[in-house]
């Protein structure tokens, strides 16, 4: 069986563009998808606790998963080689769009899986990094982010926890929990987060 996986860390993203690059290269290809797999989840929990990780766990010997990026399988470079030695014993083909990336049983695609994951978790660590640096020099020239000082005094606590957020977003913390800890609504709060422009 052909299996299509989209995964997106927050409520406000949307599966529409994955979906459609899934799609795109199977009708390229002629091959069908028997069955959707999508989830909201970090990529930092831990993978077979997630619906991925039932889906591998019923995916049988020459099944095909396909998706988008390996990153959407996990966060890093050995969350998503776990998964692909997982595919590996099992017999799981798994093709990855944008990495142009094809498991199989021979060394060179393992050694090409992890270059790529590697890469993957170096991108998002320059990322992250280069968001903390911009917000540092914004905050040194004394450029205020979002709506004006007073118009909220949620606002301004956001604002002033900004660093601490970030770094539980990265350590995989759901917004929703986040949200609890600031006592304020998580759609306020992904609103705030939509809003920062660096």
């Amino acid at each position: 069986m052909n299996y299509a996986y989209i995964r997106v860390s927050t409520q406000i993203q949307s599966y529409d563009g994955q979906h459609y690059e899934i799609e795109k290269w199977c009708k390229r290809r002629n091959i069908g998808i028997d069955r959707w797999v999508q989830e909201k989840v970090s990529g930092s929990k831990d993978w077979s606790e997630r619906t991925l990780g039932i889906l591998i766990k019923r995916m049988r010997q020459g099944d095909l998963l396909v998706c988008a990026e390996l990153s959407r399988l996990g966060r890093n470079m050995m969350m998503v080689m776990s998964i692909l030695n997982v595919c590996s014993r099992k017999g799981i083909h798994v093709y990855s769009i944008k990495d142009h990336f094809e498991l199989s049983d021979d060394l060179q695609s393992k050694i090409v899986a992890f270059a790529f994951s590697l890469a993957a978790e170096i991108e998002r660590n320059l990322i992250s990094q280069r968001t903390r640096e911009a917000l540092a020099a914004k905050k040194a020239a004394g450029v205020r982010l979002g709506r004006p000082e007073g118009s909220s005094s949620k606002r301004k606590r956001f604002e002033e926890r900004l660093p601490e957020i970030l770094r539980m977003r990265e350590q995989g913390i759901c917004m929703e929990s986040i949200a609890r800890m600031m006592d304020i609504h998580k759609n306020t709060l992904y609103r705030y987060m939509k809003g920062i422009r660096l």
